[in-house]
């Protein structure tokens, strides 16, 4: 009880103890100016407890006006709080919107899509279509499939967290991450429509129109590599991942076509493993690399020679910078120096693909765990096959090009050579073309 409710205490007097009491017949009070002490009547005490009662009922209902005016003040109060939060939220959220809705519209049209998502509007509006048409992206009453669209590319493009992003779009970062997958698994279902292995029919143009290539490499159907990309994995797995790089990778093997086109992609082998291992596995798998009969690709010196696989002569000059000074002099040398500038469209296509996706060329640890970044490093591919087609950025292309002339090639793997049928077949079809080659060169043609 407050220092208040103890002094209201003496002031109004419990009435039932009032009403209970029994007054001695001797009670006397002292009255008057002179001290005078008179004894009560029965009378006066009556007169005592009617003033009394008057005045506890008096209190009562300024008790009960003083209530009903604190209830009045704090319903207003209440109400007035409550529409000043309502307003505050309204405008929060209008704000959020606005924001929204200013960042997609930059997106959609101006140059900073480019910047921002690594493509035009224009395809990015088509990707949008596409990815709405596989129906695992779609427009709910908060949010369009072209922003769910856009967070993930500007995460993929940029690697930023989800949090960053979540900032940004005034978005919690459960809705970022949810949506991320859903575009993910989009992107995923596009794999037969963007990744298609060559026809055995059709001899590409890039070959077919350079008397370099033609009729050498017309057999030639496009060129295969492997290359790593870092991922996160447990530390008592991470020397399973660890190749040659000092941080645990995944080892991707790609082939590509002339058009710079991806034409099949296998992911999610342990950094350690071989591009050979790797090989031997995407052509006895299911879902294999597919080589038509007198078809062939080029690889590098990392490879096994196979009829299927043409690669370099060894302790052989191959790299393009080591002719930059002499030229070749001899038909090995100038099988090599040609193999090597066709074959370079695999670096390229690596090249372009790493500059435009930072999330799978990323220094640091990746913020996803192992499964999720195989169908990541899965869905750039898809998305570099798709932006070829429709957005090929050829001020990018140039800058790869530039950094591939200026960059020192990294050293082959070195791999034994099986003596088998297989190879021997290899290295007969080789040595045909070089020695074709090689007279015709002579003969200035």
């Amino acid at each position: 009880m407050d220092k208040a409710d103890h002094e209201e205490s003496f002031l109004v007097p419990n009435m039932e103890d009032i009403f209970n009491c029994e007054f001695p017949l001797n009670l006397s009070f002292k009255f008057g100016v002179d001290n005078q002490e008179n004894l009560l009547t029965l009378e006066n005490q009556e007169h005592i407890l009617t003033v009394l009662r008057e005045d506890w009922k008096r209190r009562q209902k300024l008790c009960t006006i003083t209530l009903i005016c604190y209830i009045v003040h704090m319903l207003y109060l209440l109400r007035f709080m409550s529409t000043r939060v309502d307003k505050s939220i309204s405008h929060k959220l209008v704000g959020r919107e606005q924001i929204r809705a200013t960042l997609m519209q930059q997106l959609r049209e101006t140059h900073r899509c480019r910047d921002i998502l690594r493509m035009g509007p224009d395809a990015f509006l088509q990707l949008c279509e596409k990815l709405r048409a596989t129906r695992q992206v779609r427009d709910t009453k908060h949010v369009t499939v072209e922003e769910q669209v856009a967070r993930f590319l500007y995460i993929i493009a940029h690697n930023v967290k989800t949090r960053t992003v979540s900032f940004f779009y005034h978005r919690s970062g459960e809705t970022v991450s949810r949506h991320f997958h859903a575009v993910l698994r989009a992107i995923i279902l596009l794999e037969d429509e963007f990744l298609r292995q060559p026809s055995a029919s059709i001899v590409s143009p890039a070959i077919l129109h350079n008397h370099r290539f033609y009729p050498y490499f017309k057999d030639c159907i496009g060129a295969i590599d492997g290359t790593h990309f870092r991922v996160k994995v447990p530390i008592a797995d991470q020397p399973k991942f660890r190749g040659r790089k000092d941080w645990p990778t995944q080892n991707v093997l790609a082939a590509c076509d002339f058009d710079m086109k991806f034409t099949y992609v296998l992911t999610g082998w342990k950094g350690i493993v071989s591009d050979s291992k790797v090989l031997k596995n995407a052509l006895s798998r299911d879902d294999n690399l597919k080589l038509p009969r007198g078809k062939f690709y080029l690889g590098d010196a990392g490879f096994m020679l196979k009829h299927g696989l043409i690669t370099p002569y060894r302790s052989v000059r191959y790299h393009l910078k080591e002719y930059a000074r002499r030229g070749p002099e001899n038909e090995k040398e100038l099988f090599n120096l040609r193999h090597a500038s066709l074959r370079n469209v695999i670096e390229r296509s690596f090249g372009v693909l790493k500059k435009r996706f930072a999330i799978i060329t990323s220094g640091t640890e990746p913020h996803y765990d192992f499964e999720t970044m195989t169908e990541i490093v899965l869905a750039c591919c898809i998305l570099h096959n798709f932006l070829m087609g429709v957005d090929s950025d050829p001020h990018l292309i140039a800058q790869v090009d530039r950094e591939l002339q200026e960059n020192n090639p990294e050293e082959d793997e070195v791999v034994r050579h099986e003596q088998d049928e297989d190879y021997r077949r290899g290295a007969i079809l080789r040595d045909e073309i070089a020695a074709q080659m090689w007279a015709d060169y002579q003969l200035g043609l």
